[in-house]
């Protein structure tokens, strides 16, 4: 594994359409991530978006309750109906900082038909434009939130048919 790009795939018992929707209505996916989405996941678009618990899980909600509150911005890049979904996230260096000067990452969604139901596949990558004293400490917490966000989105389904 490159150390600029993390991957994490999981197969969903979901139709790709189901995953698709939990994915891209920008209010049920904050549900399950833990995030809080100021609008519609639309190319283009800039939104706001607010570290609030997960729905999914409540140990990791209560996890995430250390995060509760970081504001991030979101740059929709490509959304390709049932297929790929990306957006750019900020990586603000502190509560409160300039979160459009912040850098960021790409995050990939990319969804595959299975007789099982949906491979879904989660690239992030970008991480040389985070500052390198802090780089490897994000690669490291992102690596391991895109496993828990497997889960959580995993769980949401389950319970969301």
């Amino acid at each position: 594994m490159k150390a600029d790009r993390i991957e994490k795939s999981v197969l969903l018992r979901a139709p790709v359409r189901r995953v698709w929707r939990a994915l891209t209505d920008s209010a049920e996916f904050g549900s399950w991530f833990g995030l809080r989405v100021n609008g519609a996941f639309e190319p283009g678009r800039r939104l706001r978006a607010v570290v609030t618990p997960t729905t999914a899980d409540p140990e990791v909600a209560e996890a995430q309750k250390a995060y509760e509150g970081i504001e991030f911005e979101i740059r929709v890049e490509r959304v390709e109906p049932e297929r790929v979904f990306s957006f750019r996230w900020t990586h603000p260096e502190a509560p409160g900082a300039d979160i459009s000067a912040a850098p960021a990452t790409l995050v990939e969604f990319t969804l595959e038909e299975r007789a099982e139901g949906t491979r879904l596949t989660v690239t992030e990558s970008g991480f040389e434009q985070i500052p390198l004293e802090r780089r490897a400490a994000m690669f490291a917490e992102n690596e391991q939130g895109w496993s828990i966000q497997a889960r959580l989105i995993e769980a949401h389904l389950a319970r969301n048919a």
